[in-house]
């Protein structure tokens, strides 16, 4: 009995170290792929590139329509708001062919992708436009699949949990649909049937389910991250946090290798290495999650990294400081056991070689000396710097994410108090009423101007010499003068923006609502009138109001 519970302890033993050599392995390789990631996006951007040039060269709308459809399945996983312009690029194209099918199949994809980028008003109004009757088996799927994400992402992201119950209740009644009409060997049956097993707790089922997803698919299909990153979430819900961070990390090295930016397996690797307290390799993994939500271009997938992100950077510094700590403790007690070596030295070479070999050792570790703390000082004026610019950086970082908090809030109130007079209005049969109230521009023009004035405020709290500094780097004669009651006129909210680091022309036109080469044109009108070297004279306004 002895013998065979030592044999199963040493079996367990093995296995263990088995395990946690084949994770060391898996993290090993995902470093070195992290590394050399712009190969595998110069490869996405080289069929993106052809693809393109076929779209310039084509001369008829069904080829169009063909390649704009293929560029933005290369840009769904890759930029959202490409995806986004693709998509729309078809719509006028469906138009202009006249086939309802076309439309209806476009306006479906659409909708799906606002969702998962947090767009849930825009997609169900689409899906809510299209006729149900008028769609085939297929686009009836993708109709049904369309509306179940919308919902499921609606449910999982509200913070009420009254209307998160409401439309877990949507998204049910759509699976369900799909339940009768998908074919049950498909995989989007398999993933809709294990999500339905993972959510009612049947792990063990829902780890079948998605081992036979497994079977049929490839290691090199990009399916096979996803896949991957489902059955990290039985894991973790059965309490297997090794296996979790396994299938966590072959997620994450299959978005790595296909150039998927829209992802989410780095970011909660990162999240579990940080519980496990290893948070130099979570500072590094929400780091690049972090580059690939903003490279992504979701604002729903950057506030889901900027959640974890503040926690992970925290213990960083932490752990940062306490180690600069040691490292000054070290240096204290370096130097003090290099000074008693010096005159233990000094005192046997003053016995052995008398009063000149003497000094000239106490010289050179005067000069030795002097040279530490030469470095010392230069490591101290660094670190300040460094905390300086910490500071900074999470002052603007505690500004911009109250502003968001409040707009969010206010948001909240205006759509609540918009669904009210809707309600009232439809009670009445005012419908044409309601119609022409949503004709009108003058709710965006509002909304846009008072996103101006809240931008002003918040820029110019944080920034509240800009305006004038920002004049001193033009020559006078072409310095800007606001209006009455201007707080930041149109130039002004441009270097704004790349004064906190947004310089991206097509970045600041989206946030601005211009159009990209409006952007352009004021950038480069500006920089004509520069007092200072004009290849310079963006980095001249990073320095505003800088530390």
């Amino acid at each position: 009995m002895k013998k065979t519970a030592l044999l199963s302890l040493l079996l367990f033993s093995l296995l263990n170290q088995v395990f946690a050599d084949e994770l060391g392995s898996l993290f090993k390789k995902l470093d070195q792929t992290l590394a050399t990631r712009q190969t595998f996006m110069v490869i996405r951007e080289e069929r993106i590139a052809h693809l393109k040039e076929l779209l310039k060269k084509s001369d008829n709308h069904y080829a169009k329509y063909s390649y704009n459809l293929d560029l933005y399945k290369e840009y769904q996983p890759y930029i959202s708001d490409s995806a986004i312009y693709y998509l729309e690029n078809n719509l006028v194209l469906a138009r202009l062919i006249g086939e309802l099918r076309l439309y209806d199949e476009t306006r479906i994809m659409l909708a799906f992708l606002l969702s998962s980028n947090g767009m849930y008003k825009e997609a169900t109004d689409i899906l809510d436009s299209i006729n149900r009757k008028t769609l085939d088996k297929s686009l009836t799927l993708s109709y049904y699949i369309a509306y179940d994400h919308a919902y499921g992402e609606m449910a999982f992201y509200s913070r009420s949990k009254t209307a998160a119950k409401e439309y877990g209740l949507i998204a049910n009644f759509y699976k369900d649909s799909l339940v009768r009409m998908l074919d049950h060997e498909s995989e989007q049956y398999l993933s809709l049937l294990e999500t339905q097993l993972r959510d009612s707790g049947n792990i063990l089922e829902a780890l079948n389910i998605n081992s036979k997803r497994m079977d049929k698919i490839s290691p090199e299909n990009p399916q096979f991250g996803l896949i991957a990153f489902h059955r990290s979430l039985s894991y973790k819900l059965n309490g297997e946090e090794g296996l979790r961070k396994k299938y966590l990390i072959l997620s994450a090295l299959s978005d790595i290798r296909h150039a998927i930016k829209d992802n989410a397996s780095l970011t909660l690797l990162a999240n579990q290495l940080y519980q496990e307290g290893k948070i130099d390799r979570a500072y590094e993994y929400i780091r690049y999650a972090l580059e690939d939500a903003n490279f992504y271009n979701a604002k729903l997938r950057s506030i889901q990294v900027s959640e974890v992100q503040p926690i992970i950077d925290r213990a960083y510094q932490l752990r940062s400081e306490a180690q600069k700590n040691k490292l000054r403790f070290f240096l204290i007690l370096a130097t003090v056991l290099a000074v008693f070596s010096i005159i233990t030295l000094w005192i046997i070479s003053k016995q052995k070689k008398g009063l000149f070999v003497a000094q000239n050792h106490l010289k050179e570790a005067n000069s030795q000396l002097q040279n530490l703390n030469q470095d010392l000082n230069q490591a101290n004026d660094q670190l300040k710097h460094l905390n300086a610019t910490l500071s900074e950086s999470n002052r603007v970082k505690e500004e911009y994410i109250g502003l968001y908090l409040s707009i969010c809030s206010s948001y909240i109130d205006k759509i609540e108090t918009l669904k009210n007079t809707v309600s009232k209005e439809i009670s009445k049969g005012q419908v044409a009423q309601l119609l022409s109230y949503t004709k009108s521009s003058a709710l965006i023009d509002k909304e846009v101007k008072e996103f101006y004035t809240n931008f002003d405020n918040t820029f110019l709290h944080l920034y509240p010499n800009f305006v004038e500094e920002f004049n001193a780097l033009l020559l006078p004669e072409d310095r800007i003068e606001l209006k009455f009651g201007e707080l930041l006129n149109t130039e002004l909210r441009i270097f704004a923006l790349i004064r906190l680091g947004i310089t991206d022309s097509s970045k600041i036109a989206g946030l601005l609502r211009y159009s990209v080469n409006t952007i352009y044109n004021y950038r480069a009108k500006i920089k004509n009138k520069s007092a200072v070297p004009r290849d310079d004279f963006e980095n001249y306004v990073m320095k505003i109001g800088g530390v």
